[in-house]
């Protein structure tokens, strides 16, 4: 069974500044309790179909790092990428953004997409044993912060 994990967020900034902050994947790391950035990788140098990325990603002492490949680019409507680790599938993640009166709302949607064996072995290795109740408040949280980031640009004050 494949599962799934979506949390939204009413950000008070315009969709095209948003989109952009949620594709600077090496970013990332401002806003995400997990991610902690990294770089595009194998001649990629941002945000575009087929992009590759090396994510740099911790929990507590645990230390790890993923290849991404960007699946969906749509400039100021929706942004995804897979993500695997040592060759073998993790997630998918995907940010929609759909504007609003006062700004836009963003979903940002996290599906597993682990075999048994990184099921398995994830655990230990990240630390994280149920990985959809964490990534649903990491998401919770990375929005807020990324809201943050968004509105204080958005009016100036960054």
């Amino acid at each position: 069974m494949t599962v799934s994990v979506s949390v939204s967020r009413s950000i008070a900034a315009p969709t095209d500044q948003v989109w952009a902050l949620i594709s600077d994947l090496p970013r990332m790391g401002d806003w995400s309790p997990e991610n902690n950035g990294g770089h595009w990788a194998k001649g990629a140098d941002g945000p575009e179909l087929g992009a590759r990325f090396k994510g740099s990603n911790g929990s507590g002492r645990r230390r790890w790092s993923t290849d991404v490949v960007v699946t969906s680019c749509e400039p100021g409507r929706a942004f995804a990428f897979d993500v695997t680790a040592l060759g073998l599938a993790v997630a998918t993640w995907g940010y929609a953004v759909e504007p609003t009166d006062d700004g836009c709302t963003v979903t940002e949607t996290w599906t597993d997409t682990r075999g048994w064996i990184v099921k398995t072995v994830g655990g230990a290795l990240s630390g994280v044993n149920d990985r959809a109740t964490f990534n649903r408040a990491g998401m919770e949280t990375t929005l807020a912060e990324l809201a943050a980031t968004a509105e204080a640009a958005a009016a100036g004050t960054s």
